[in-house]
């Protein structure tokens, strides 16, 4: 019985798998190549390809790559329980199930979601397909190299990392995009970085209660397609409006929010220490933030919520929280640009994704992107400056990823839209996207490469409403079948 991409999803989902903790789906990919007898390398990042002969009598065919990512964005609702424990993105599963919805026109569409995560259809339905490729010997195809790299979503360094020698094919089947009726063409450019700052601890008086603020309910989602949907960035937020209240009393234990550099933060909480007499006036500063929250983002976060609640005590305070705290409120969050050539595409953003309060230091990821490499690295070095004078102590560059266009004339593009065409009956539509893809580094890589970017319809990726419409999965896996088979 064959194996379909939905089968080997559901493996896939059985395996941790979030960014920086790869090594058990690289040996998932190491053990699936061996029990289907197929060559596979693995490199020092992780990065696995898997190499199938061509069909026979198409051994002459110029070789076809499958490029996807292994990792996922790993998010939880905030309080979600797995069987009694919180969720542990590195040692529990995905559970996807199937929701069937009604259209407006009556007719009824197939949704995949996640029990209380993400559902890592980006790109985990993508590589499923390429291994259901491998796996299925009555598909026509040349030679076949099924690529799969490590760390995509935040910082991509599996790609970076890649040797020249690495894949021998210049046509890449990118499986990576999520709007089903559109090739992407071209993908934004990324710098990532993230600043820390040391955690200067004071021991708190005597006398003093503990508040918790915590803002959530947001929708959160992907830094790239949907910055520009007005949604509430919860750690920005939360740091006006601890910036902007008047008691001096007041001490920060701990500041903490969102959960990945590539998503907007749909949660965030700060630890405060203060005079108990001052216990009412923090809580209606609370309500009265709330009900400005509400009205502010009642059309694109309709949950979000912000209270305050008492909480364990705390024996320090951070000395230098305000400072880092006025370094967010002055980041530059959301989208800051829109192309002029192409109505409706973000030019350039910036996303302040997670800040973290440790033992040893505070720390804030900043996640800019552009179409202009020279506006990308001018907004982030802006940011640079932003966090160093507010005294950050070390500043890591984990990303500076190029914006990548396809030419226009690409023989593959042309070939895509045409097997859209003959098998679904429409031509896609060419669109440049704020995402970031791995493009650009095969092009710097591997001289003469061209790159067709197609998916299935992905909602909401990298949060916890991410759903992946099966009709459109089922018709990918069509047009990806017959599109080797012509390339072959």
């Amino acid at each position: 019985m064959k194996e379909t991409f939905y089968d080997i999803f559901h493996q896939l989902n059985n395996t941790p798998r979030p960014s920086h903790h790869e090594e058990r789906v690289a040996d998932y990919l190491c053990n699936f190549a061996e029990k289907h007898g197929l060559r596979y390398r693995r490199d020092a990042q992780n990065c696995v390809v898997i190499e199938k002969d061509a069909t026979p009598g198409h051994e002459n065919a110029e070789p076809v790559v499958i490029l996807n990512h292994m990792d996922m964005v790993c998010v939880a609702k905030d309080g979600y329980l797995r069987d009694g424990h919180p969720f542990d993105p590195l040692n529990d599963e995905i559970r996807p199930y199937i929701e069937i919805v009604k259209n407006p026109d009556g007719t009824e569409s197939r949704w995949m979601k996640a029990e209380g995560t993400s559902l890592g259809a980006d790109n985990g339905m993508g590589l499923s397909m390429a291994l259901a490729i491998l796996a299925d010997d009555s598909i026509v195809h040349g030679p076949l190299e099924v690529l799969t790299t490590t760390n995509e979503e935040d910082g991509m360094s599996g790609a970076e990392a890649l040797s020249t020698d690495f894949i021998r094919g210049r046509k890449v089947i990118n499986l990576d995009s999520e709007a089903y009726n559109e090739i992407t063409v071209g993908a934004a450019g990324a710098y990532l970085q993230i600043a820390h700052f040391e955690a200067d601890w004071k021991p708190i008086p005597e006398g003093y209660a503990f508040r918790r603020i915590v803002i959530d309910g947001g929708l959160g989602g992907h830094s790239g397609v949907d910055i520009n949907k007005g949604r509430c960035h919860a750690n920005k937020e939360i740091c006006h409006f601890i910036n902007d209240l008047a008691d001096k009393d007041m001490l920060i234990c701990a500041i903490n929010g969102g959960t990945a550099n590539a998503s907007i933060s749909s949660v965030a909480e700060v630890v405060l220490a203060i005079k108990p007499e001052n216990g009412n006036a923090l809580a209606n500063a609370a309500a009265e933030y709330n009900a400005m929250l509400q009205k502010k983002y009642a059309q694109t976060d309709a949950a979000i919520n912000m209270r305050c609640e008492e909480t364990e005590p705390r024996k320090q305070y951070l000395c230098n929280a305000s400072d880092i705290m006025q370094a967010v409120e002055e980041l530059p969050v959301g989208m800051i640009a829109m192309r002029e050539d192409m109505p409706g595409t973000v030019m350039t953003s910036n996303n302040a994704g997670r800040i973290c309060t440790d033992a040893n230091e505070v720390s804030i990821s900043c996640h800019s992107r552009s179409f202009s490499n020279e506006e990308m690295r001018k907004l982030g070095q802006g940011i640079t400056e932003t966090f160093k004078k507010h005294g950050a102590t070390n500043i890591q560059l984990l990303m500076d990823t190029p914006a990548w266009v396809e030419r226009p004339d690409s023989p593959l593009l042309a070939l895509t839209c045409q097997t859209f065409k003959d098998v679904l009956g429409f031509e896609p539509k060419k669109v440049a996207m704020h995402f970031v893809l791995e493009a650009a580094y095969y092009v710097q890589k591997y001289p003469g490469v061209e790159i067709a970017s197609i998916g299935p319809l992905i909602i909401e990726p990298h949060s916890t409403s991410e759903r992946v419409n099966l009709d459109t999965a089922d018709n990918i896996w069509k047009v990806t079948v017959e599109l080797l088979k012509r390339l072959a």
